[in-house]
């Protein structure tokens, strides 16, 4: 009897202290961290330049036209700093796998800031580059820079060569500067 006794007034002590527990979590919520900000006098931000949506569907739009001209049948992707798609077009009658490949030829060329038929050629001395997720070594991706930094990359697949592909995104980068 002694020991049932004692059991249930461990278990009832147990269940109080857990009540209180909970009770006084409920009541006297804990405080939150205080935020952190960085502070821009001493360099911890940065400042960058990107592509207005209006300004990105303006080089799609002429790199699509630029190949459509020539009679190609293309996509085009144009694509952030970060290789986020922007916007993508698809001309009429471009391959199933132009699209993909052109958003992969932007980001690889934002990535390095190099038209993607300098990159290709890096290749012979790194074949490992090819195996980097979400790039595409072949001709046909131009980066878009301002004041020397990469800021947006556009990207061209379904023509029959590289070069040409190249040469429409060329066509794409230039127009940003009208």
């Amino acid at each position: 009897m002694k020991k049932i006794l004692l059991g249930a007034t461990a278990a009832a002590v147990v269940a109080a202290g857990t009540f209180g527990v909970v009770s006084a979590n409920a009541a006297a919520p804990a405080a939150a961290p205080a935020a952190v900000t960085a502070d821009a006098d001493h360099g911890n931000t940065t400042t960058s330049t990107h592509l207005t949506i209006e300004a990105a569907t303006k080089a799609a739009r002429a790199t699509l036209d630029a190949a459509e001209k020539e009679n190609q049948r293309v996509s085009v992707a144009v694509v952030d700093r970060n290789g986020n798609t922007i916007v993508t077009l698809r001309g009429d009658g471009a391959g199933p796998q132009s699209y993909e490949s052109a958003e992969r030829k932007a980001f690889t060329a934002v990535s390095w800031n190099a038209p993607t038929s300098v990159l290709a050629g890096r290749l012979a001395n790194a074949p490992t580059l090819k195996d980097i997720p979400g790039t595409l070594f072949l001709a046909g991706g131009a980066p878009v820079t301002a004041k020397g930094a990469p800021i947006a990359g556009i990207g061209v697949a379904g023509a029959p060569s590289g070069d040409l592909d190249e040469k429409f995104a060329q066509v794409g980068v230039a127009s940003l500067a009208k």
